[in-house]
């Protein structure tokens, strides 16, 4: 039996993510979550499609509550 593949990245992928990246990468990306109020998971796959595609959602797209 093969499991379904996941469009999203999990919290505890997430989080295994963040575990092996250097502190300060770590803090930005929690940090940048806090202020933008989105799920760590969000913004850490955020970070990784961006990187991979510069015509990914990014960073400067996330701007909650001004009803775009």
């Amino acid at each position: 039996m093969t499991n379904p593949t996941l469009e999203r990245l999990s919290a505890t992928d997430a989080q295994a993510i963040l575990d092996r990246l250097p502190t300060r990468i770590q803090t930005a990306l929690i940090d940048r979550a806090t202020e933008i109020k989105y799920p760590v998971e969000m913004v850490v796959e955020m970070a990784i499609a961006s990187f991979l595609d510069s015509e990914a959602l990014g960073f400067v797209d996330c701007k909650p509550g001004r009803g775009q």
